[in-house]
């Protein structure tokens, strides 16, 4: 994960050798790991800006959008091609599972799309390169959120393709399967709130 100011910088190796994937493991650098395919993409830990966000966005989720819905809200989990567990996933930053789709969680990871994903979007991640997958394997709604400018975007899957939402004029980027609504509030934060609810509205984190 690149830092401010800091230039990018790709590597691809054809093959990874054992000792660096073992060291990975021993060292938990693996956690954020992704499998295209049957590619490996070597995924940096987020920073603490990343995490900070992260944690204040999955806690006014499990607060006031899951209890409205008996919902389930998680973090960092593997979301699985159905029947490619370990061949082909992604790990998406938080996601909305409702009833109607707990029979994908194998506890490890899903086997198929949850309700929604939500990507915290870093310099030069990979984020929209996931947006294909993340529709194919049915996911409803993929939510796309700046780390540093909270800029947000909402796609709906159509037809099995992501396809954009378009803010309201207020500026309000509107999720129709969870009733949440969002935008940036300035200064690299977050407005987000469930539509008729005023007093669950935030400014996070």
């Amino acid at each position: 994960m690149t830092r401010k100011g800091e230039s990018p910088m790709k590597a691809v190796m054809p093959c990874v050798p054992p000792d660096i994937l073992a060291w990975r493991k021993q060292t938990g650098a693996d956690r954020w790991d992704e499998m295209w395919e049957g590619v490996l993409h070597m995924v940096p830990a987020p920073n603490r800006e990343h995490q900070d966000f992260e944690w204040a966005l999955e806690t006014w989720l499990r607060t006031h959008w899951a209890p409205l819905c008996s919902s389930s809200v998680y973090h960092q989990i593997n979301v699985a091609r159905p029947g490619r567990w370990s061949r082909d996933f992604r790990v998406p930053d938080i996601v909305l599972l409702s009833p109607e789709r707990s029979s994908i969680d194998r506890n490890e990871y899903f086997d198929g799309g949850p309700d929604v994903v939500v990507e915290i979007r870093s310099p030069q991640e990979e984020t929209y390169d996931k947006l294909p997958f993340y529709a194919e394997i049915g996911v409803r709604e993929t939510w796309v959120i700046d780390r540093d400018s909270k800029a947000c975007e909402i796609f709906a899957t159509k037809d099995g393709k992501p396809e954009k939402q378009t803010p309201d004029a207020d500026g309000w980027w509107r999720s129709t399967f969870a009733g949440v609504k969002m935008r940036p509030s300035g200064e690299g934060k977050l407005e987000i709130t469930i539509s008729g609810k005023t007093d669950t509205r935030e400014i996070v984190p």
